[in-house]
């Protein structure tokens, strides 16, 4: 009987020999979906109980999780290591990392997790050596470090890169505009905003047929792939912003360096030297997109030593109150306010007021 792997091996054969063209687009569309299919059985975990291995997912601290992906022995432990002090078997043998390593690395007020993943080899998406563990942590991440050699940066970078779209992380991309809305009765309807150049009705009708939907309202608000609308139908994929680090710098010349800077969202560093480490930091403050909050209590000066650290899509007064102590609420006034989110310092505001990077807040109760 052939297994999950053997079927997804025969679809991605059938694939590659298919020539891309109008006449094949409707056939390509039914292989992506069963595709698709195939490999969420491979992110689900597995239903049946009983206890298995060590373990590798991490109890969640601080305000965010950044998390080392790489190859085997490229330097994430040793870059780990020189961040947060903490210590993770650091060698030159290929797996030494076995289970997930977490630290903590303070900056700019803020407590972020980093977890030193084991190194991701090519296959780790059929559940090679513990792709599958190591891919369900990641998915957990805010924000991922793919730690690369940077004298093989392209190769290993293409092959974690395509690891980690066939199990549904989606690095540096935007989950695509496509409302999908399953119906009772009353056929496919699809509407688009926008020309579209990847689907037609046909392929469109492919896909839904493949996965038994028979009627849905598909509004395409944007020059959407097939594999885009795949993925919007499984609603199981997650984006996550990374930064390609680039480590041992101090091996290559400055030409070499200068090319390094043109691939985009990549940083060089030099793990052993501890070089290029605040560019570093500054890019993934940058990507993880957070606000600090500083309080002040009545008639003190602001406390700028413990920020309160926030999302910067989850910035109102209300997020504010709720960080510190479910209870502000219940007895809140209003806020004085003093930064850039206001004309006036201070300035009387409410729950729904949103604060920016570095405001200050005093929170009045009621009387």
């Amino acid at each position: 009987m052939s297994t999950t792997y053997d079927k997804i091996k025969e679809i991605e054969t059938e694939m590659a020999r298919t020539q891309k063209n109008k006449a094949t687009a409707y056939h390509l569309g039914t292989l992506k979906a069963k595709l698709a299919k195939l490999r969420r059985e491979l992110i689900a975990p597995p239903k049946s109980g009983g206890g298995g291995g060590e373990g590798f997912d991490v109890a969640g601290t601080g305000v965010a999780r950044v998390g080392f992906v790489g190859f085997p022995s490229v330097g994430k432990s040793t870059l780990m290591s020189k961040l947060t002090g903490t210590f993770s078997e650091v060698s030159e043998i290929e797996f030494t990392t076995l289970t997930t390593v977490p630290g903590v690395l303070h900056y700019k007020g803020a407590k972020i997790q980093i977890l030193d993943l084991p190194g991701i080899i090519e296959g780790a998406k059929d559940g090679k050596g513990r792709g599958r563990q190591v891919i369900a942590v990641a998915r957990t991440c805010s924000l991922i470090f793919l730690v690369l050699d940077v004298l093989k940066p392209l190769t290993h970078k293409a092959i974690i890169e395509r690891e980690m779209e066939a199990v549904g992380i989606r690095l540096n991309k935007q989950p695509p505009n496509i409302v999908f809305r399953k119906k009772d009765k009353g056929g496919i309807n699809m509407t688009s905003t926008v020309p579209l150049t990847h689907l037609d009705s046909d392929v469109v009708r492919s896909v839904m047929s493949e996965y038994r939907i028979s009627s849905a309202d598909i509004s395409l608000r944007c020059d959407a792939t097939v594999d885009e609308l795949i993925d919007v139908i499984e609603g199981n994929r997650v984006y996550i912003p990374a930064v390609y680090v680039l480590n041992k710098i101090d091996q290559i010349s400055i030409e070499e360096l200068d090319l390094i800077y043109k691939i985009p969202h990549a940083v060089p560093v030099s793990a052993h030297h501890e070089w290029n480490f605040d560019e570093l930091l500054e890019i993934m403050w940058e990507y993880l997109n957070l606000a600090r909050i500083y309080t002040k209590p009545k008639g003190q000066l602001p406390d700028y030593s413990a920020p309160v650290v926030l999302k910067k899509d989850k910035t109102s007064i209300t997020d504010f109150c709720n960080s510190i102590h479910k209870g502000i609420l219940k007895e809140f006034s209003h806020a004085l306010v003093w930064g850039n989110s206001v004309k006036h310092a201070p300035q009387k505001v409410g729950k729904d007021h949103a604060l920016v990077d570095e405001d200050v807040v005093s929170i009045v109760k009621k009387n």
